[in-house]
């Protein structure tokens, strides 16, 4: 199994908010999860943006996890080191 941290949609229509999770890379977007690392509210203001748990984060990239693309832009923002 290739765990994969991704985005996970949530919300109504023109109002997303996504959760941060770790999944298997073979499952749906909507799809069972294996961790929650935290969320990501593109319509919120700049500060209740992003919120992360970075110790998760840390140890699933040290166990072997890829990040997606957007994923990784996320982290970027958030200043954590791939």
């Amino acid at each position: 199994m290739a765990a994969r941290i991704r985005l996970k949609k949530f919300g109504s229509k023109k109002r997303p908010y996504y959760r941060i999770v770790v999944m298997d890379s073979r499952a749906p977007r909507d799809g069972k999860t294996i961790d929650e690392l935290g969320y990501y509210h593109p319509i919120e203001t700049e500060d209740k943006q992003i919120q992360l748990n970075t110790e998760k984060v840390k140890t699933w990239l040290s166990n072997g996890a890829t990040v997606s693309d957007t994923v990784h832009k996320i982290l970027n923002k958030k200043s954590i080191s791939l």
